[in-house]
């Protein structure tokens, strides 16, 4: 972030007064008038930037850094190189985002790639779609008959807006995204390359007739402030609506099979699969590369570990992990267990080998 070419630049500002916005102690106050003008990790610093360090791992970054400011808790306090000034704060990497949103809040929601005002002139938008004033939407896209929009939302380049689909006001709809046979609330960010609404992956399999496909007649549901990361895919429903809770938060390629309920306030990192007719209760937190079988219950607050592969219920407030999924205690026994048992054969192999030599 030493150089931000692509957001605008941050205003100057002093010690003193990123102290005040952070309620940070600037333990030198006689330094309060110094400059800061951007921000950057540890290693990038120099003199007009402000770092923060509260991870030990990085702790040879902070003994060489160059920063003018970094943001550190009492407990590394005494780490920081003379000439850096300190800012004191209970929360180092919070005070940061803080001062970061503030700075670069045009980072924080996608805007026109184009700065488009209004409609392109290469957009295709149904006579019959309504709009509401302060829509912009970029060059190529497609929206659909009779689809409505809210005001302040970004409807990316190439996007296309299937019939009948309703979208609320502030949210964004990235490049190439394509939306069908879905209801979405306001301020949801759709990052580019999404798919949402085809068809679940519904079959009668091996039937005489071959696969069977079932008609998926239900649509997506998604509440406000839900952000769904690039190339994520969600299905429409066979019978009930996959439906996404207020507030989650989906990453990067997560598939979400039809029929799915996630609830309220959920994280998802990437390349999760979920298989359909799942429920998933209220802050669930599921880990990269997590599977869940179809049919199953996620209870609330449940935690799931990266590259986990679930196949039975997980009970309210569950920490789960492995493959299968089982709760961590009992897996990190299981695994230590095993190697126990790797290096105890290990080493009576090894000692039958040492007494048939001296045989």
């Amino acid at each position: 972030m030493a150089q931000p070419i692509f957001y605008k630049s941050p205003p100057s500002s002093t010690l003193a007064e990123i102290a005040a916005l952070t309620k940070a102690h600037l333990v030198d106050p006689e330094r309060g008038a110094q400059q800061i003008r951007g921000l950057a990790s540890l290693d990038e610093a120099g003199p007009m930037h402000l770092a923060f360090f509260d991870n030990l791992k990085y702790a040879d970054q902070l003994a060489a850094t160059r920063a003018g400011a970094c943001l550190v808790s009492p407990r590394f306090e005494a780490q920081v190189p003379k000439g850096v000034a300190v800012l004191r704060a209970a929360k180092p990497f919070h005070a940061f985002v803080q001062i970061a949103r503030e700075w670069h809040a045009d980072s924080l929601r996608p805007q026109s790639w184009f700065g488009t005002e209004g409609i392109a002139p290469s957009a295709i938008i149904d006579p019959t779609a309504q709009l509401e004033d302060g829509v912009i939407v970029d060059p190529l896209a497609v929206i659909g008959p009779r689809v409505e929009i809210g005001s302040g939302t970004i409807i990316g380049a190439g996007a296309v807006i299937g019939a009948d689909v309703k979208i609320g006001r502030d949210c964004n709809v990235g490049a190439k995204t394509t939306i069908q046979f879905a209801l979405i609330g306001n301020n949801v960010l759709i990052h580019p390359g999404c798919n949402i609404g085809q068809d679940g992956y519904g079959f009668i399999f091996f039937s005489s007739e071959g696969h069977i496909k079932v008609p998926q007649t239900g649509r997506v549901l998604i509440q406000n402030n839900v952000e769904v990361g690039s190339g994520s895919t969600i299905d429409r429903g066979s019978l009930r609506d996959t439906m996404i809770g207020e507030g989650t938060k989906i990453d990067n390629q997560v598939q979400i099979g039809h029929n799915v309920t996630i609830g309220r306030h959920c994280l998802l990192a990437a390349q999760i699969g979920l298989a359909g007719s799942l429920t998933i209760g209220d802050n669930v937190a599921l880990g990269a590369k997590v599977g869940i079988n179809n049919h199953l219950t996620i209870g609330d607050g449940a935690q799931i570990t990266a590259m986990s592969a679930v196949k039975d219920d997980v009970p309210p407030n569950g920490r789960w992990g492995g493959h299968f999924a089982k709760p961590t205690k009992q897996w990190f026994r299981e695994i230590i267990a095993v190697e126990r048992l790797v290096r105890d054969n290990a080493a009576e192999a090894k000692g039958e080998s040492k007494g048939e030599g001296q045989e």
